[in-house]
Protein backbone atom coordinates (compact mmCIF):
# COMPACT_ATOMS: atom_id res chain seq x y z
CA UNK A 1 0.00 0.00 0.00
CA UNK A 2 1.62 3.61 -0.69
CA UNK A 3 2.52 5.70 1.79
CA UNK A 4 1.87 9.23 2.23
CA UNK A 5 3.23 10.08 5.79
CA UNK A 6 6.43 12.12 5.47
CA UNK A 7 6.41 11.94 9.36
CA UNK A 8 3.72 10.38 11.54
CA UNK A 9 3.02 12.00 13.89
CA UNK A 10 1.06 9.91 16.59
CA UNK A 11 -0.51 11.86 19.33
CA UNK A 12 -2.44 10.75 22.94
CA UNK A 13 -6.43 11.56 22.63
CA UNK A 14 -7.28 11.80 26.09
CA UNK A 15 -11.32 12.00 27.48
CA UNK A 16 -11.29 13.49 31.01
CA UNK A 17 -14.33 13.58 33.45
CA UNK A 18 -16.40 14.46 30.11
CA UNK A 19 -20.04 15.17 31.10
CA UNK A 20 -22.32 16.70 28.49
CA UNK A 21 -26.33 17.47 29.26
CA UNK A 22 -29.03 18.56 26.53
CA UNK A 23 -31.80 20.38 29.34
CA UNK A 24 -32.36 17.11 31.55
CA UNK A 25 -31.34 14.25 29.42
CA UNK A 26 -27.23 13.29 30.48
CA UNK A 27 -25.20 12.46 26.73
CA UNK A 28 -22.17 11.73 28.58
CA UNK A 29 -21.82 10.76 31.80
CA UNK A 30 -18.17 11.16 33.89
CA UNK A 31 -16.40 9.66 30.55
CA UNK A 32 -13.10 8.87 30.67
CA UNK A 33 -10.69 7.09 28.01
CA UNK A 34 -6.99 7.45 26.68
CA UNK A 35 -6.45 6.44 22.62
CA UNK A 36 -2.21 5.94 22.08
CA UNK A 37 -0.68 6.20 18.95
CA UNK A 38 0.32 3.33 16.79
CA UNK A 39 -2.87 1.47 17.19
CA UNK A 40 -6.55 1.35 16.34
CA UNK A 41 -8.96 1.94 18.71
CA UNK A 42 -12.71 1.43 17.67
CA UNK A 43 -15.28 3.76 19.78
CA UNK A 44 -17.91 1.68 20.32
CA UNK A 45 -21.72 1.83 21.91
CA UNK A 46 -25.55 1.58 20.73
CA UNK A 47 -27.26 4.13 18.68
CA UNK A 48 -27.63 7.15 21.45
CA UNK A 49 -24.66 6.09 23.88
CA UNK A 50 -22.88 8.82 23.50
CA UNK A 51 -20.36 8.29 20.88
CA UNK A 52 -20.96 11.52 18.42
CA UNK A 53 -21.47 14.03 21.19
CA UNK A 54 -18.21 13.02 22.19
CA UNK A 55 -16.31 13.03 18.70
CA UNK A 56 -17.82 16.44 18.53
CA UNK A 57 -16.60 17.81 21.89
CA UNK A 58 -13.01 16.46 20.89
CA UNK A 59 -12.66 18.31 17.94
CA UNK A 60 -14.35 22.00 19.25
CA UNK A 61 -17.61 21.16 17.96
CA UNK A 62 -19.65 21.24 21.12
CA UNK A 63 -18.92 22.47 24.03
CA UNK A 64 -18.83 20.10 27.48
CA UNK A 65 -21.12 20.84 30.44
CA UNK A 66 -17.55 19.50 32.63
CA UNK A 67 -14.65 17.39 31.99
CA UNK A 68 -11.71 17.47 29.32
CA UNK A 69 -10.82 16.42 25.69
CA UNK A 70 -6.70 16.63 24.48
CA UNK A 71 -5.38 15.66 21.54
CA UNK A 72 -1.43 15.54 22.47
CA UNK A 73 -2.08 17.36 25.82
CA UNK A 74 -4.32 20.60 23.87
CA UNK A 75 -7.66 21.29 23.39
CA UNK A 76 -8.50 20.96 19.16
CA UNK A 77 -8.64 24.79 18.81
CA UNK A 78 -5.11 25.53 20.62
CA UNK A 79 -3.80 23.02 18.41
CA UNK A 80 -1.60 25.32 15.56
CA UNK A 81 -2.36 24.37 12.02
CA UNK A 82 -5.30 21.55 12.71
CA UNK A 83 -5.78 19.85 9.75
CA UNK A 84 -1.53 18.98 9.38
CA UNK A 85 -1.76 17.89 13.24
CA UNK A 86 -5.44 16.21 13.08
CA UNK A 87 -7.87 14.57 10.32
CA UNK A 88 -11.86 13.86 11.01
CA UNK A 89 -14.79 12.39 8.85
CA UNK A 90 -17.71 12.88 11.70
CA UNK A 91 -20.59 13.53 9.36
CA UNK A 92 -21.38 13.37 5.39
CA UNK A 93 -20.42 16.39 3.85
CA UNK A 94 -22.00 18.30 1.53
CA UNK A 95 -20.49 17.80 -1.34
CA UNK A 96 -21.32 20.37 -4.35
CA UNK A 97 -22.73 18.04 -6.35
CA UNK A 98 -20.91 19.66 -9.68
CA UNK A 99 -17.74 19.79 -8.21
CA UNK A 100 -14.97 17.52 -9.22
CA UNK A 101 -13.45 15.51 -6.64
CA UNK A 102 -9.91 16.66 -7.64
CA UNK A 103 -11.58 20.57 -7.21
CA UNK A 104 -13.28 19.88 -3.81
CA UNK A 105 -9.56 18.37 -2.60
CA UNK A 106 -8.06 21.65 -3.90
CA UNK A 107 -10.77 23.66 -1.99
CA UNK A 108 -9.99 21.78 1.19
CA UNK A 109 -6.03 22.65 0.53
CA UNK A 110 -6.03 26.10 -0.28
CA UNK A 111 -8.34 27.00 3.10
CA UNK A 112 -5.41 24.84 5.08
CA UNK A 113 -2.49 26.43 3.72
CA UNK A 114 -1.70 22.82 2.81
CA UNK A 115 0.60 22.14 -0.62
CA UNK A 116 -1.73 21.09 -3.95
CA UNK A 117 1.17 18.42 -4.18
CA UNK A 118 -0.73 16.38 -1.68
CA UNK A 119 -3.60 15.84 -3.58
CA UNK A 120 -2.59 13.09 -5.93
CA UNK A 121 -0.81 11.19 -3.42
CA UNK A 122 -3.93 11.01 -0.99
CA UNK A 123 -6.10 10.40 -4.27
CA UNK A 124 -4.13 7.37 -4.99
CA UNK A 125 -4.28 5.86 -1.45
CA UNK A 126 -8.18 5.98 -1.29
CA UNK A 127 -8.43 4.74 -4.69
CA UNK A 128 -9.97 7.63 -6.17
CA UNK A 129 -7.26 8.74 -8.85
CA UNK A 130 -9.01 7.16 -11.71
CA UNK A 131 -12.10 9.33 -10.74
CA UNK A 132 -10.57 12.28 -9.76
CA UNK A 133 -12.05 14.34 -12.80
CA UNK A 134 -15.84 12.83 -12.42
CA UNK A 135 -18.75 15.17 -10.70
CA UNK A 136 -19.24 13.97 -6.91
CA UNK A 137 -22.82 14.17 -7.64
CA UNK A 138 -22.27 10.81 -9.88
CA UNK A 139 -20.41 9.80 -7.09
CA UNK A 140 -21.93 6.40 -5.09
CA UNK A 141 -21.93 6.47 -1.03
CA UNK A 142 -18.85 4.68 -0.79
CA UNK A 143 -17.20 6.65 -3.28
CA UNK A 144 -18.10 9.54 -1.38
CA UNK A 145 -16.60 8.07 1.91
CA UNK A 146 -13.32 7.39 -0.19
CA UNK A 147 -13.41 11.10 -0.68
CA UNK A 148 -13.85 12.66 2.56
CA UNK A 149 -11.14 10.22 3.85
CA UNK A 150 -8.79 11.54 1.20
CA UNK A 151 -9.65 15.67 2.26
CA UNK A 152 -9.06 14.07 5.73
CA UNK A 153 -5.83 13.16 5.02
CA UNK A 154 -4.19 15.69 3.28
CA UNK A 155 -2.22 17.75 5.56
CA UNK A 156 -0.52 14.29 6.43
CA UNK A 157 -2.08 14.20 10.12
CA UNK A 158 -0.83 12.39 13.13
CA UNK A 159 -4.13 11.64 14.85
CA UNK A 160 -7.33 10.25 12.99
CA UNK A 161 -10.39 10.15 14.57
CA UNK A 162 -13.52 8.75 11.99
CA UNK A 163 -17.20 8.24 12.42
CA UNK A 164 -18.88 5.30 10.44
CA UNK A 165 -15.82 5.32 8.34
CA UNK A 166 -17.17 2.36 6.68
CA UNK A 167 -20.49 3.37 5.47
CA UNK A 168 -21.63 3.31 2.39
CA UNK A 169 -18.63 0.71 1.47
CA UNK A 170 -19.57 -2.64 -0.26
CA UNK A 171 -17.27 -6.03 1.22
CA UNK A 172 -14.13 -5.22 -0.94
CA UNK A 173 -14.08 -1.91 -0.16
CA UNK A 174 -14.63 -2.71 3.92
CA UNK A 175 -11.63 -4.70 3.12
CA UNK A 176 -9.73 -2.21 1.96
CA UNK A 177 -10.51 0.26 4.52
CA UNK A 178 -9.77 -2.48 7.58
CA UNK A 179 -6.29 -2.35 5.54
CA UNK A 180 -5.97 1.35 5.19
CA UNK A 181 -6.73 1.87 8.70
CA UNK A 182 -4.25 -0.70 10.31
CA UNK A 183 -1.58 0.68 7.35
CA UNK A 184 -1.54 4.17 8.66
CA UNK A 185 -1.50 3.07 12.33
CA UNK A 186 1.63 1.30 11.14
CA UNK A 187 2.90 4.36 10.44
CA UNK A 188 2.80 5.53 13.92
CA UNK A 189 -0.90 7.27 13.76
CA UNK A 190 -3.54 7.51 16.37
CA UNK A 191 -6.53 6.01 14.51
CA UNK A 192 -9.85 6.51 16.79
CA UNK A 193 -12.68 5.04 14.98
CA UNK A 194 -16.56 4.90 15.93
CA UNK A 195 -18.43 1.87 14.45
CA UNK A 196 -21.47 -0.04 14.66
CA UNK A 197 -19.79 -3.06 12.58
CA UNK A 198 -18.81 -4.94 15.06
CA UNK A 199 -17.66 -7.66 13.05
CA UNK A 200 -15.66 -5.91 10.99
CA UNK A 201 -14.38 -4.52 13.92
CA UNK A 202 -12.89 -7.54 15.68
CA UNK A 203 -10.65 -7.63 12.62
CA UNK A 204 -9.40 -4.00 12.42
CA UNK A 205 -8.97 -2.89 16.32
CA UNK A 206 -6.53 -3.07 18.57
CA UNK A 207 -8.02 -1.31 21.36
CA UNK A 208 -11.41 -0.75 22.33
CA UNK A 209 -13.77 1.36 24.52
CA UNK A 210 -17.29 0.26 25.24
CA UNK A 211 -19.61 2.95 26.33
CA UNK A 212 -23.46 2.63 26.93
CA UNK A 213 -25.98 5.52 28.23
CA UNK A 214 -23.18 8.02 27.70
CA UNK A 215 -20.66 5.89 30.72
CA UNK A 216 -17.49 4.04 30.00
CA UNK A 217 -18.28 0.07 30.22
CA UNK A 218 -15.07 -1.20 29.09
CA UNK A 219 -11.62 -0.32 27.57
CA UNK A 220 -8.63 -1.79 26.92
CA UNK A 221 -6.78 -4.33 24.29
CA UNK A 222 -9.71 -6.59 22.38
CA UNK A 223 -7.26 -9.48 22.91
CA UNK A 224 -7.06 -8.99 26.61
CA UNK A 225 -10.77 -8.37 27.01
CA UNK A 226 -11.95 -11.43 25.23
CA UNK A 227 -10.00 -13.38 26.62
CA UNK A 228 -10.63 -12.39 30.14
CA UNK A 229 -14.45 -12.04 29.76
CA UNK A 230 -16.77 -13.84 31.13
CA UNK A 231 -17.64 -17.31 29.71
CA UNK A 232 -20.96 -18.37 28.18
CA UNK A 233 -22.56 -21.65 27.24
CA UNK A 234 -24.64 -22.75 24.54
CA UNK A 235 -28.08 -24.35 25.58
CA UNK A 236 -29.98 -26.38 22.89
CA UNK A 237 -33.33 -26.73 25.30
CA UNK A 238 -37.01 -27.07 24.56
CA UNK A 239 -37.30 -25.31 27.74
CA UNK A 240 -35.66 -22.64 26.75
CA UNK A 241 -38.09 -19.77 28.31
CA UNK A 242 -38.06 -21.23 31.80
CA UNK A 243 -34.34 -21.88 31.52
CA UNK A 244 -34.05 -18.20 31.12
CA UNK A 245 -35.71 -17.43 33.92
CA UNK A 246 -33.95 -20.00 35.99
CA UNK A 247 -30.39 -18.28 34.90
CA UNK A 248 -32.28 -14.64 35.33
CA UNK A 249 -32.90 -15.76 39.02
CA UNK A 250 -29.19 -17.06 39.79
CA UNK A 251 -27.89 -13.79 38.21
CA UNK A 252 -26.72 -14.91 34.83
CA UNK A 253 -26.99 -12.65 31.82
CA UNK A 254 -28.89 -14.34 29.02
CA UNK A 255 -29.30 -14.11 25.15
CA UNK A 256 -32.34 -16.41 23.08
CA UNK A 257 -31.46 -17.52 19.37
CA UNK A 258 -33.95 -19.02 16.93
CA UNK A 259 -36.70 -20.66 18.89
CA UNK A 260 -34.54 -23.49 21.28
CA UNK A 261 -31.29 -21.95 22.07
CA UNK A 262 -30.16 -19.83 24.94
CA UNK A 263 -26.41 -18.04 25.27
CA UNK A 264 -25.96 -17.85 29.55
CA UNK A 265 -23.36 -15.36 29.89
CA UNK A 266 -20.88 -16.16 33.01
CA UNK A 267 -21.76 -19.58 33.31
CA UNK A 268 -19.33 -22.47 33.19
CA UNK A 269 -20.35 -26.38 32.51
CA UNK A 270 -19.34 -26.72 36.44
CA UNK A 271 -21.82 -24.24 37.29
CA UNK A 272 -24.38 -24.54 34.74
CA UNK A 273 -24.84 -28.00 34.59
CA UNK A 274 -25.72 -28.54 38.28
CA UNK A 275 -28.18 -25.85 38.20
CA UNK A 276 -29.89 -27.03 35.03
CA UNK A 277 -30.07 -30.85 36.87
CA UNK A 278 -31.24 -29.33 39.88
CA UNK A 279 -34.59 -27.67 38.08
CA UNK A 280 -34.83 -30.69 35.55
CA UNK A 281 -34.44 -28.93 32.43
CA UNK A 282 -34.34 -30.91 29.19
CA UNK A 283 -31.49 -29.97 27.56
CA UNK A 284 -30.16 -31.77 24.34
CA UNK A 285 -27.05 -29.60 23.55
CA UNK A 286 -25.12 -27.61 26.02
CA UNK A 287 -21.40 -26.29 24.70
CA UNK A 288 -18.89 -23.31 26.15
CA UNK A 289 -18.38 -20.86 23.41
CA UNK A 290 -15.55 -18.35 23.52
CA UNK A 291 -16.99 -14.38 24.19
CA UNK A 292 -16.10 -12.54 20.86
CA UNK A 293 -16.79 -8.67 20.27
CA UNK A 294 -20.07 -8.90 19.66
CA UNK A 295 -20.86 -10.59 22.73
CA UNK A 296 -18.97 -8.67 25.01
CA UNK A 297 -20.58 -6.20 23.47
CA UNK A 298 -24.27 -7.22 24.16
CA UNK A 299 -22.79 -8.26 27.86
CA UNK A 300 -21.91 -4.86 28.60
CA UNK A 301 -24.32 -2.90 26.92
CA UNK A 302 -27.59 -3.71 27.77
CA UNK A 303 -29.50 -2.83 30.71
CA UNK A 304 -29.73 -6.62 32.10
CA UNK A 305 -25.87 -7.01 32.54
CA UNK A 306 -24.70 -3.15 32.76
CA UNK A 307 -24.29 -4.03 36.58
CA UNK A 308 -22.77 -7.12 35.71
CA UNK A 309 -19.85 -5.20 33.80
CA UNK A 310 -16.51 -6.00 34.62
CA UNK A 311 -13.84 -2.87 35.64
CA UNK A 312 -12.65 -0.92 33.02
CA UNK A 313 -8.88 -2.27 31.83
CA UNK A 314 -6.22 0.12 31.25
CA UNK A 315 -4.99 0.05 27.96
CA UNK A 316 -0.63 -1.06 28.10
Amino acid sequence: MPTVSRTARGAIVEVRGLTKRFGSVTAVDDLSFTVEPGRVTGFLGPNGAGKTTTLRILLDLASATSGSCSIGGRRYRDIPEPAHQVGAVLEATNFHPSRRARAHLEMLAIESGIELSRIDPVLELVGLTADANRKVGGYSLGMRQRLQLAGALLGDPGVLILDEPSNGLDPQGIAWMRDLLRHLAAEGRTVLISSHLLAEMAQTVDDVVIVSRGRLRVQGPLSLLTSQSHSSMRVRTPERDRLAAIAHAAGYAHRPEGEDILFVDGATPETLGPLIASNRVVVYELVQVSQDLESLFLELTTSMTARRAPAAVAAP
